[in-house]
């Protein structure tokens, strides 16, 4: 079987790219990367000087008609976790419309638009997309599924902890797999038992091996797009949805599991850099006190801005952090001097210090000095590992899925 041809939005740095390609089994033909609140677009910047301009954009996606978007086997982006409630559903061919400046609504048009649509679709996300809004617990997600089995496609789901699974960071997210009607995967998953596909045969458990955690639990999304954003869930503590399950014919079913993983544990220690490094990541001695509260247990009495005040606490970090763990997941605020909470802090015989840029790069699997470029800063290389992906469960799950659609094709089509 020839290379699956991937259109990556949302590119980031690339995280996505990096995972397929490196299986040697895809190749990405368009991508396109927009910062809406800044005007220098580094992250786009970065890619374009790793992957090359071809084919690149840099232009608000929703300003990018889809005929500018070449046909592709694979549509894969992690995209923003906004509020993706439906506003409203208009009697043209157009269907529906989402609320304006939501990037789900660009995948969809997409998606709609395209004649020959992608066969298959990955995406990412917080696994916090699972259970938001607050007051329709996983109405947003319900929405996706909804739409996209409107669309033609089979969708299965799964959270998944990249530290679970040997990496080298504790770093969660859900990502979900579609499967267009007109392939053989979607033939197989529509007519296997559910639960055989998320606990055995299916993408997820064939690359990250589980077992059950609780019973199937099956239900309908049986309205219209629209009062199903209106009504899903309304007003109850808990999501359905699990941290696995598959959708299709409108009908969800889902799954609690529990990794299933023997083999070896990467930990901190393994990425560090051993040489002495630049002075600006070593804590000077007198900035530890506030490090030490920062990171320390606190309950105390605070005051809000109008004078009200109220009980603060919470629990203590690790700090210095555990080198024989694997890290604690990056945020977007990693970078620059000022102490922090969130911050990783390493014990070295050098003294304290926090994790340098080549070392965030490490914790997502990305080649070092991957975002090493003139006029970026060190703060900016931590922000764009804050938001990228681990590129080991990306290309994990792209060698699964090329196997599998290569063993279906000949099955199905013998």
């Amino acid at each position: 079987m020839q290379q699956l041809k991937v259109c990556e939005l949302f590119a980031g740095v690339g995280g996505f790219r990096l995972g397929l390609e490196g299986t040697g089994k895809f190749t990405v033909v368009w991508s396109n990367q927009w910062e809406p609140s800044t005007k220098t677009q580094h992250a786009s910047m970065v890619y374009e000087a790793r992957f090359g301009a071809e084919n690149h954009s840099n232009i608000n996606i929703e300003e990018v008609p889809t005929s500018k978007i070449p046909d592709h086997d694979v549509l894969v982006g992690g995209f923003p976790c906004q509020d993706y409630s439906v506003a409203t559903s208009l009697k043209n061919s157009k269907g529906l419309i989402g609320k304006k400046g939501v990037l789900w609504w660009s995948i969809h048009r997409i998606l709609s638009e395209k004649e020959n649509k992608p066969k298959y679709l990955l995406f990412e996300n917080v696994d916090r997309l699972l259970k938001s809004p607050s007051s329709q617990r996983g109405r947003d997600f319900a929405v996706m599924l909804k739409s996209l089995n409107e669309l033609g496609y089979a969708v299965e789901w799964r959270v998944i902890n990249a530290a679970d699974y040997g990496m080298p960071q504790r770093r969660r997210r859900v990502f979900f797999l579609g499967y267009h009607k007109s392939t053989s995967v979607f033939e197989k998953l529509t007519e296997q038992n559910p639960k055989e596909w998320l606990l055995e045969e299916g993408t997820m458990a064939s690359s990250f091996p589980v077992k059950q955690n609780g019973a199937l639990h099956s239900f309908s999304l049986e309205n219209d797009l629209v009062s199903l954003s209106k009504h899903f869930n309304l007003d109850k503590e808990l999501s359905p949805f699990q941290n696995s399950g598959v959708c299709f014919d409108h009908e969800v079913h889902t799954l609690s599991i529990l990794t299933d993983y023997h083999g070896t544990q990467a930990k901190l220690s393994d990425i560090l850099e051993n040489q002495k490094l630049d002075s600006e990541f070593y804590i000077p001695e007198g900035d530890i006190p506030k490090w030490e509260y920062l990171k320390g247990a606190k309950k105390e009495i605070r005051k809000t801005k109008t004078g009200f005040a109220y009980h603060y606490s919470e629990g203590s970090m690790v700090f210095p952090d555990a080198l024989d763990q694997p890290s604690r997941t990056i945020i977007t605020g990693e970078g620059g001097k000022s102490p922090s909470r969130f911050k990783h802090v390493v014990q070295t015989s050098s003294g304290l210090r926090r994790l340098t840029p080549i070392e965030l790069e490490r914790l997502n699997q990305f080649p070092d000095n991957h975002t090493q470029l003139e006029g970026i800063s060190n703060t900016k290389r931590a922000f764009f590992m804050g938001n990228a992906l681990v590129v080991g469960v990306v290309e994990k799950l792209g060698n699964t899925l090329f196997h599998k659609i290569n063993a279906l094709e000949k099955q199905f089509h013998n």
